[in-house]
């Protein structure tokens, strides 16, 4: 149940993607996001969708681990794509009922299935391509733009990183107590809503222990090692930009004007 989450890992290959500056992937990863919600059309989409195969294939990430972090959000996206089939006015198709699924709710719940599916599965090469060590120091680089203001770039990145790690520990943490509290006669399956999530709290009492004992362990091995904030530090590595930096930000910024420029017209067309 919870293993199948991959938010959170660091998959090490060699690859032009993970050769990257984590800045560069950061900033084309919230580009991205922010083009999601600018193209208004299935057309645009799918330009986004051939970028998001090219981006796999060159980091050469396994498919299976991207569409791994689908499955436990198997349920929302049924969930959205009902939604828009029967709350969307227009052409009717069929009716359940009281309810009627139309032909635009239909093509509006695939096209926010196609956005839902592109947000996760961009997010999830992130971080499969960077490691956490590496996001930590381009965030802080990025976030030190803000320093000025009284930002806390450092301690940001770290608390975000830091969170970002422990999603798969503590994913893990879950499905180990789930599994023994099965093996003891629980039933996480049966029953309505409310049932399931009484059912939940032999599982949720011992994880909070659990996350708790592991953040205080964290503090003190930071401690250990002297931490004492960003103030004064230095890098063994320094990030450094190069030319295929300047290529990658180039490449993207190529499908970015098409995707734009192919859902303007596609939008054109239908008016």
């Amino acid at each position: 149940m919870f293993g199948n989450i991959t938010l959170g890992q660091y998959y090490p290959v060699e690859s032009p993607i993970h050769r990257l500056d984590p800045r560069t992937k950061i900033l084309i990863t919230i580009g991205f996001i922010v083009l999601l919600f600018a193209v208004e059309d299935v057309a645009g989409y799918v330009v986004l969708l051939v970028f998001t195969a090219l981006i796999v294939a060159l980091s050469k990430v396994p498919w299976r681990l991207v569409l791994r972090t689908l499955r436990p959000l198997i349920f929302i996206f049924l969930f959205t794509f009902a939604l828009h089939v029967f709350t969307t006015k227009g052409e009717v198709l069929f009716a359940l009922g009281p309810l009627e699924g139309t032909l635009q709710g239909v093509m509006q719940g695939i096209f926010i299935g196609m956005r839902l599916f592109l947000l996760i599965a961009t997010t999830s090469i992130l971080t499969l391509t960077t490691s956490p060590i590496s996001l930590t120091d381009g965030l802080e680089s990025l976030l030190g733009v803000f320093s000025p203001l009284g930002v806390p770039a450092h301690e940001l990145a770290m608390m975000m990183t830091i969170a970002l790690r422990f999603i798969p520990t503590l994913l893990e943490e879950a499905d180990k107590i789930m599994k023994a509290q099965m093996a003891r006669g629980a039933d996480f399956q049966s029953g309505n809503v409310v049932q399931r999530a009484k059912s939940l709290v032999p599982l949720l009492v011992p994880l909070f222990v659990s996350a708790f004992r592991r953040a205080d362990e964290l503090a003190t091995a930071m401690e250990a090692r002297c931490y004492r904030g960003g103030k004064g530090r230095t890098r063994m590595k320094k990030l450094e930009l190069r030319a295929a930096d300047a290529i990658g930000v180039a490449v993207f910024a190529a499908f970015m004007a098409i995707s734009l420029r192919w859902n303007a017209l596609w939008t054109a067309i239908l008016r």
